[in-house]
This record gives structure tokens, C-alpha cells and sequence, in this order.
């Protein structure tokens, strides 16, 4: 068996319910103008924000990236 020697990132999506809240506030963002902004459903905000959701997908990551102009790692860190 081949071990890989490129150790692989570890992400805490725990703190993400808090990074979310954190960009939305210095963005002066609202859940519905940030919903809007990532074409993201505003429940999947809400549920994100309380922590109800820790397993968000890919598109929801990115398009909400894209509204705070950084990496989905950036959120996810």
C-alpha cells in the first residue's frame, strides 16, 4: 500500500455557523440580502447560522464566497 505523503487539510465546521455570522456582520449583510446574494435558499442561512447545518454543499459554499469576495476555504477554516 502507497502512503501519501501530502497530509490532508482538516476543516473545522464547527466554527462555521460563527464565520458565516461574522462576514455577514462586517459585510452589513442581512440573512435575506445575503441569501439573495448567493442564490441560496434563506432557510439554508438560518439553518447554517444556528449550527442546524453542518454539512453544507459545495454550491451553497461557493456562492456564498462569492458574495464575501474570498475562498470557500476562507469559510471553512
Amino acid at each position: 500500500m502507497i502512503k501519501s505523503t501530502k497530509p490532508s487539510p482538516k476543516y473545522n465546521l464547527s466554527k462555521l455557523a460563527s464565520k458565516i455570522k461574522s462576514l455577514r456582520a462586517e459585510h452589513e449583510l442581512t440573512r435575506d440580502e445575503l441569501s439573495k446574494k448567493a442564490k441560496v435558499n434563506y432557510n439554508t442561512i438560518i439553518k447554517l447560522e444556528s449550527g442546524a447545518n453542518k454539512n453544507p454543499t459545495i454550491k451553497t459554499l461557493i456562492g456564498i464566497a462569492q458574495v464575501f469576495k474570498c475562498t470557500v476555504e476562507d469559510i471553512i477554516a
